[in-house]
């Protein structure tokens, strides 16, 4: 059964929207990650000027195809080590069981199989691959690997295709529909808040996307002293002589999803041209989880160990003005908006959460589905799906009705340059 049952007892402690306090979740995941193969966690905090905690986290057993170095961001050390360590949990439960080396034999619970759409959604709902942005039309019987998830929207299961919950993803005995990501993949401390994350990272992508292919970065939102841990945050980065800037992306979708672009005015490395983004239903933390992820592509540019960080060579090809120049909208001078213009839309439970964003896609997505990848040890991990959202930002050749339906916008020559 892929059924999940969201419980509306699990409370957040007062005055976070954590389940857990980190103290908590680091000593209880830390224990843990022989399981999944993790050999160290590394404070790369240090390699650049800033100070904005980033850690890392090393897993040699990775499956082919996969990134073994993760990296976790967060305003204080804990909260770093744990990003880094909750990533871990989610890089090896997303394996095919087949291939995972930390987890052989340990079987997902949802049920799989191997058929082409036109038969399959005869006797079960089935989502028509097309939903998900294909590089290409596929026909209805092209023979796919499936995996049944639960659409918590419509309250009904159904079968999705593996390419969009496994990653890597190797079909065993069927066909590849694209390259597969980890976009709406998340952990957490209990199912609940895995599925809040997950599905908050779904929109962030849609919203960034859109933005991107529009060229179109939305209000800048000003943060004063009043507005404490970001203020001080971007602070920090400010007085690196780190040109921030801070956005509110346009959304159909009423939950706020910010970006942070960074300019290195010291050293004007076009490697350090690097954003983040965060969406949440608190404007608040959705600006911390930009700011911090931004700070996060900085130490990954610097550390240079991961093996998706080509961006690096190719930029520097191109040079920094030139760089600045083909992205020169995240540093224009637009309408500005402050913390307090915007609604805090989060409540005291995870359940409510959920509940809350899905009333904000009524109307706007057709289903969110999730699929329950946990197995073997005590982390939740889930891979959420919003059909029909757009993956751009990722996958240049994925683009769907929402972003086709906009318009560019035209950009003044020599703005912000």
């Amino acid at each position: 059964m892929s059924r999940i049952e969201i419980d509306p007892s699990i409370k957040y402690l007062e005055g976070t929207q954590r389940v857990l306090d980190p103290e908590t979740t680091l000593a209880r995941t830390t224990k843990l990650l022989p399981q999944i193969g993790v050999t160290r966690i590394a404070n790369i905090t240090d390699l650049d000027r800033v100070g904005i905690p980033v850690f890392s986290a090393i897993r040699p057993s990775a499956a082919a195809g996969a990134i073994s170095i993760y990296s976790g961001k967060g305003s204080t050390e804990t909260n770093a080590r744990i990003s880094a360590i909750m990533e871990s949990f989610e890089r090896c439960l997303a394996e095919q069981p087949e291939v995972s080396i930390n987890l052989k034999g340990i079987p997902i619970s949802s049920e799989r199989v191997t058929d082409t759409y036109e038969c399959l959604c005869e006797n079960y709902p089935t989502l028509y691959p097309d939903t998900l942005l294909l590089p290409k039309h596929v026909d209805e019987f092209t023979s796919l690997e499936w995996i049944l998830g639960y659409d918590i929207m419509n309250d009904v299961e159904v079968f999705v295709p593996a390419n969009a919950v496994f990653h890597p993803y190797n079909p065993q005995a069927a066909n590849k529909l694209f390259r597969s990501n980890t976009n709406g993949l998340a952990s957490g401390n209990a199912i609940e808040e895995a599925i809040l994350h997950g599905l908050l990272e779904v929109i962030e992508r849609d919203s960034l996307s859109i933005a991107e292919y529009t060229r179109n970065p939305g209000r800048e939102i000003i943060l004063d002293e009043n507005d404490g841990l970001n203020y001080e945050l971007k602070r920090k980065m400010e007085v690196a002589g780190i040109k921030v800037k801070v956005w509110l992306l346009e959304s159909d979708i009423d939950i706020p999803a910010v970006v942070t672009a960074l300019d290195d005015t010291v050293l004007k490395d076009p490697a350090l041209l690097v954003m983040g983004a965060g969406a949440h239903l608190s404007p608040e933390i959705a600006v911390t989880r930009a700011l911090t992820e931004a700070a996060q592509s900085r130490v990954v540019q610097i550390h240079g160990a991961r093996e998706d960080t080509d961006r690096e060579r190719v930029v520097r090809t191109f040079g920094y003005d030139h760089m600045k120049k083909m992205n020169s909208y995240w540093y224009e001078d637009l309408e500005p908006v402050y913390m307090d213009e915007l609604n805090d839309g989060s409540s005291d439970t995870p359940a409510e959460n959920i509940d809350n964003v899905i009333e904000r896609l009524d109307n706007i997505a057709e289903g969110a589905i999730i699929v329950d990848l946990s197995r073997g040890v005590e982390i939740p991990v889930i891979r959420a799906i919003i059909p029909m959202f757009e993956l751009y930002t990722l996958d240049r050749e994925r683009k769907g009705e929402r972003i086709r339906k906009k318009k560019k916008r035209v950009i003044s020559r020599g703005s912000a340059l």
